[in-house]
């Protein structure tokens, strides 16, 4: 008995111990959905001047931190299989030149010298890695990695993460972008979906080279612009933002992020599952009809959700639906009574306790089912999981807290 109560009370004081991010991203694991916990201290880590990471290396680093799960805080070795980095690659030269790259990428924060004074703290992600050799062309095999002490630290002092999805992350084909998507993820789900930051902190948050893109213009047309439609399109939400200017020279940016409305939820879920070909030709095309869809205020009226949900949906092959409905098992339909017993309404409560910013869950689920209308009875899976998660994310953007 007393040994018992010996081992509950170790791992009672084990898991107040363990960060709040790492305890979400053990649940997100265990769920085994695309969504993963990046720790907010990680998110605003800067690059180094002169210094950042290429796409394939940020997402080698995403795709390290979801394999690790709540465990990445933890002094302990961590493992993947090489075929879930290369992506439909043949072959693995291409790891050996990511994992270089992280073991040499440094980055800084502000920290205190031995003497009290002000100091930068530069430092690495990546302690040690291991590569398994193939033997002949097999190409097959495993990598295992260690974070350095200061990364774990920044791990277990984060209270704040952002929630990304990997299919999102592996979509972006801007690296500029992918740091705007975390920075924008990491905002939304602190509840202060505004980024206000002068050049010089958007350059080193985003690692942007000191010789490139000298002229805003420039900036704003290479970095800015082509962060925004891809964003719009594969993320939870939307980026806008606003110049500061002293005189002629823009000094600082205004970045505000939102998250989309249910039918643009649903878009989302719909363009992530689409082979990544044609994806470019598909954003020049509908990127702007993305972004008006996404805005809750613009969709008081049913009948208009109705018609844009249609749209939106009406492209998916039954095999698609298929797909995604054996994906989501529980979200058959979404439920008619209050959210309280059953497993699609515990499930939807969740959803909506954590996303809806402290409203009533039964009073969001009737706004959102008089928003949806008929069309409700014909969502089920993936689509109608996000499609609510989104509806909960608009309504508190909208409202705010209650009061």
């Amino acid at each position: 008995m007393d040994e018992s109560a010996g081992i509950e009370q170790q791992q009672s004081e084990e898991a107040a111990a363990t960060p709040r991010s790492m305890r979400v991203a053990a649940a997100l694991s265990r769920k085994g959905s695309d969504e993963f916990v990046k720790p907010g201290r990680l998110v605003e880590v800067r690059f180094v001047k002169g210094q950042s990471l290429s796409l394939t290396a940020s997402r080698l680093l995403a795709l390290m931190i979801l394999t690790a799960g709540g465990d990445a805080w933890r002094d302990i070795p961590h493992r993947m299989r090489k075929a879930d980095i290369r992506r439909g690659h043949k072959g693995n030269e291409r790891i050996v030149d990511m994992l270089e790259e992280l073991h040499r990428t440094l980055f800084a924060e502000d920290d205190k010298s031995w003497r009290g004074k002000r100091a930068t703290k530069r430092f690495n992600l990546i302690q040690a890695s291991w590569e398994e050799v193939e033997d002949g062309d097999k190409e097959t095999g495993w990598i295992e990695w260690q974070f350095t002490p200061d990364a774990r630290r920044l791990i277990q002092e984060s209270e704040t993460y952002a929630v990304m999805n990997r299919q999102a992350v592996l979509g972006f084909r801007s690296a500029y972008a992918l740091k705007l998507y975390e920075e924008g993820a990491l905002r939304l789900h602190r509840r202060q979906p505004v980024w206000k930051v002068d050049i010089v902190g958007l350059r080193a948050a985003l690692g942007i080279d000191p010789d490139k893109y000298g002229d805003f213009a420039q900036l704003r047309r290479k970095v800015l612009k082509i962060a925004k439609t891809e964003i719009d399109q594969l993320a939870h939400f939307t980026v806008e933002w606003e110049e500061i200017r002293r005189g002629r020279a823009v000094v600082e940016i205004i970045f505000r992020f939102s998250p989309k409305g249910a039918p643009s939820q649903i878009a989302t879920v719909d363009e992530l599952a689409r082979h990544s070909a044609g994806r470019k030709a598909r954003r020049e095309h509908a990127v702007e009809t993305v972004i008006a869809i996404g805005r809750e205020e613009d969709l008081a009226d049913p009948a208009e959700v109705t018609h844009l949900l249609s749209a939106a949906t009406t492209s998916l092959t039954v095999s698609e639906e298929r797909a995604r409905d054996k994906a989501a098992a529980p979200w058959a339909r979404f439920p008619r009574g209050r959210l309280h017993f059953g497993t699609t309404e515990q499930a939807a409560r969740a959803i909506g306790l954590r996303h809806g910013g402290g409203w009533d869950v039964d009073l969001i689920a009737d706004a959102y089912r008089e928003a949806m209308g008929d069309r409700l009875d014909s969502l089920s899976g993936v689509k109608l999981e996000k499609s609510w998660k989104g509806f909960c994310e608009a309504f508190f953007a909208r409202r705010g807290r209650p009061s």
